[in-house]
């Protein structure tokens, strides 16, 4: 492996997976896929990094230098090779004693509608610094503080983390994929320019304290795309 450059995959299975999009006041959506801020959130969580920290603006600037490809791993029905489409759930909660933009106590309960997935389980490559995916690694198999996929209800199903690799593909072998190669999967990658992209995600962060963020252009392939 070289002494610089590394590559890292992280499974990300569990029952239940929220993956913060867009949220707007009682209405909190799930993207289909991992963004990037999730990842680093779920990063600087296992780090033990208080947000709006000195810490976190340092990890913040160390993981931006990191790519970020997500991959799809579709869970497969019990009998056949036939992949279980990802679903949506929206639950509602009911919250009390919530306040209004003045600052007022509202007198009635608030209902609030959150998106989940089901039947979803993806795989993380950081490619990037091995000094700092060495830390990462570290972190993610001894968090220092919980580690869940967008909210607490969403518990690890498995273990996250695998090894330190020369490239993608052997990423994916440390993470018990053997023989499988990047390519076989649909994935989003971080695009190199605007004109390779395919969409623009704000999901970058620059301070999670302030919820501050940076767009983020990507691509989105299909299985066998290279």
């Amino acid at each position: 492996m070289s002494n610089d450059r590394a590559h890292l995959a992280l499974m990300l299975d569990a029952p239940l997976m929220s993956w913060g999009h867009w949220s707007r006041f009682t209405r909190r959506g799930t993207a289909l896929f991992p963004t990037r801020s999730a990842i680093t959130g779920m990063i600087c969580a296992a780090l033990g990094v208080p947000k709006g920290s000195a810490g976190e603006a340092d990890w913040l600037t160390r993981l931006d230098a990191v790519r970020l490809t997500v991959l799809t791993h579709p869970r497969l029905r019990d009998r056949g090779n036939r992949p279980l489409p990802i679903l949506r759930l929206e639950d509602f909660h009911t919250v009390r004693e919530t306040r209004s933009a003045d600052g007022k106590p509202k007198k009635d309960a608030v209902i609030t509608h959150r998106q989940y997935l089901l039947d979803a389980r993806f795989v993380a490559i950081l490619s990037g610094p091995a000094e700092t995916l060495r830390a990462v690694r570290d972190a993610m198999r001894d968090p220092r503080w919980g580690v869940w996929f967008g909210r607490k209800a969403c518990i690890p199903a498995a273990p996250i983390a695998g090894d330190l690799a020369d490239t993608p593909d052997a990423a994916l072998e440390a993470l018990r994929l053997p023989g499988r190669r990047v390519t076989e999967f649909a994935r989003v990658e971080e695009a190199a320019s605007f004109a390779e992209g395919t969409d623009t995600l704000m999901d970058s962060p620059l301070n999670f304290e302030t919820r501050a963020f940076k767009p983020r252009r990507i691509a989105r392939r299909a299985p066998g795309e290279s």
